[in-house]
C-alpha cells in the first residue's frame, strides 16, 4: 500500500482481519483532511492556512492524531 491516507491504512487493516474502532476511522477521516491544505502553500484557494484554521479545529485534531498514535503503539506492542 502506498499514500499518506491515513483512513485507508487503517481500512486496509481492517481488511487483513484487525479490529479497528469506528471512531479511530472517524479521527483519521478527520486528520486526513489536513493534508493537503495544511501542507502545501497553495493548497486552499487563497491566504495562509493559519487564516483558515481555528483553534478548537487545532486541538480536535491533535486529539485525532492522539488517538491514533495509541492505536499504533497499541498495534505494535509498545
Amino acid at each position: 500500500m502506498t499514500g499518506h491516507a491515513l483512513t485507508r491504512m487503517l481500512q486496509a487493516l481492517q481488511d487483513a482481519g484487525l479490529e479497528v474502532d469506528p471512531n479511530l476511522l472517524d479521527a483519521a477521516k478527520i486528520l486526513d483532511k489536513f493534508y493537503v491544505p495544511t501542507r502545501y502553500p497553495n493548497g486552499l484557494p487563497e491566504g495562509a492556512p493559519t487564516e483558515f484554521y481555528t483553534r478548537e479545529e487545532a486541538d480536535h485534531a491533535l486529539r485525532c492524531a492522539a488517538q491514533v498514535l495509541r492505536f499504533c503503539a497499541g498495534f505494535l506492542g509498545r
